[in-house]
């Protein structure tokens, strides 16, 4: 059994690693137990009832988070002319056509997300074994490949997180910073849990959410109520 470090140990003390808390307690418990020297990213962890190697079981989507994820993104966009404008005037910080996808092939990856019209995919398609391991490949679904770029540059600068379900059934991904309120971070944290459910595949038997868990970088993991957390958020 792996040795657990002081600062971990510290954290875990007075901490029921198998109590279930609602999100508001759950965000109190992971902040006051952020104690790194640099801000912690705050991850939300959800153990799907979903078999991945199914087409109709597949979970992923994007979700604009109300308080954002304390990261500002790189952002690329593949487009041209009055696009491409438009792309620059909302904040992309790298715009190309044929020049980017050269780039990119030569291996200079200055970015941290991707974007493209679709009258670009046949050109960004042969980066595919290039930006798809980074997961930066556009896809229309996350709304990644569209017309409405604006839109989209200001998603990916402005806090919107893309979630895809792992081949063990779990959905993992940042919803801000221990830096953040408890407010801030307990809304993101039922914003991407309501895009979670609303992206429940037709496929899915049983139990949709099994296990919710929060935690900091550094930080130990607490579980959340999976009754609360399913709750229909109210309009």
């Amino acid at each position: 059994m792996a040795k657990i470090g002081k600062r971990l140990a510290a954290a875990r003390e007075g901490l029921d690693r198998e109590a279930a808390h609602g999100v508001d307690e759950a965000v109190k418990l992971v902040k006051e137990r952020a104690k790194a020297k640099f801000d912690e990213t705050v991850e939300l962890a959800v153990n799907l009832g979903v078999d991945p190697r199914h087409a109709d079981q597949m979970v992923r989507g994007v979700c604009a988070l109300p308080n954002g994820t304390g990261r500002s993104a790189r952002v690329a966009v593949f487009a041209k002319g009055p696009k491409a404008e438009e792309a620059e005037k909302a904040g992309a910080e790298v715009v190309g056509a044929e020049d980017l996808v050269e780039q990119v092939q030569g291996g200079e990856i200055n970015f941290d997300k991707v974007i493209a019209t679709p009258d670009m995919m046949p050109l960004v398609g042969r980066l595919g074994k290039v930006l798809g391991p980074r997961g930066m490949m556009p896809n229309p679904k996350v709304g990644t490949v569209t017309m409405d770029i604006a839109k989209a540059v200001q998603d990916a600068k402005g806090g919107a997180v893309e979630f895809r379900v792992e081949k063990t059934g779990i959905v993992h991904a940042g919803i801000g910073k221990a830096s953040f309120t408890e407010a801030q971070l307990a809304e993101n944290v039922r914003a991407l849990l309501e895009a979670l459910l609303k992206a429940k595949p037709s496929g899915a038997k049983g139990q949709y959410m099994k296990k919710i868990s929060l935690s900091s970088t550094m930080g130990p993991s607490v579980k959340i109520d999976i009754s609360e957390a399913s709750a229909p958020v109210a309009a």
